[in-house]
């Protein structure tokens, strides 16, 4: 589904100074995995989750979306493929507390520059009962708790049927309890939607939930092991 052929990514922080954060990483990443990117602080691992997940683009090297070389894409049509193939999870939930609880989840689909083949509220609305979150429809992120809020942010990464969700740190700001029910509803999804699901994360109680382990260190991939 993706692949990644000996990609490098610098960044040029002045005319002396440049950082090499990933070097010459190559991965696939199949239909229907879910896979963890585990490795200490500064490693690389959001870096290649910006990649994969469209957000930034290599120095050197190939990433290949269903076959197609992105490379080939301008910024227009990469930004509707990004919008369409991925759904994004963050720890930080990325709520805007001036909108409700629906109109946050129904966002991805206004800026949609093709024709939905759903209605937005029915799609949300079914996520909203399948979560149960039913009756928050008109809360405000502020007002909801922390595992609710991250719910909402699924929800919205799921509603333009993203055939990726990527999702960095998404229990970060949870507390243990809460951070287990959100993964154990992101590997439901993975296992009953077939959603590919890639996690980034520095904790191996999350990482263990996922099916394949990818270890960065110092920008290279270390370790790449199927864990059941």
């Amino acid at each position: 589904m993706i692949i990644l052929e000996r990609v490098n990514k610098i960044y040029h922080i002045d005319q002396e100074f440049t950082l090499h954060v990933l070097k010459k990483v190559s991965l696939k990443i199949r239909k229907g995995e879910f896979i963890s990117i585990i490795g200490p602080s500064g490693s690389g691992k959001s870096t290649l989750m910006y990649l994969v997940g469209l957000l930034d683009r290599p120095t050197s090297g190939k990433i290949l979306v269903e076959g197609k070389e992105i490379e080939t894409f301008n910024d227009d049509d990469l930004s509707s493929l990004r919008n369409e193939f991925v759904g994004f999870v963050f720890q930080q939930f990325n709520l805007i507390n001036k909108l409700t609880v629906l109109e946050n989840i129904i966002l991805p689909t206004i800026y949609s520059r093709k024709r939905l083949d759903f209605n937005p509220k029915e799609r949300a609305l079914y996520f909203l009962k399948k979560f149960g979150l039913e009756g928050k429809e008109t809360a405000y992120p502020n007002k909801i708790s922390g595992g609710q809020q991250q719910r909402v942010a699924i929800i919205r990464a799921l509603m333009m049927k993203p055939k990726l969700i990527l999702a960095d740190e998404p229990t970060g700001n949870l507390d243990s309890k809460t951070g287990l029910e959100i993964m154990k509803l992101i590997a439901k999804l993975n296992h009953e939607e077939k959603i590919t699901v890639l996690v980034v994360t520095h904790d191996i109680q999350v990482a263990s939930f996922a099916e394949r382990l990818i270890e960065i260190k110092d920008g290279k991939i270390c370790r790449d092991t199927k864990v059941r």
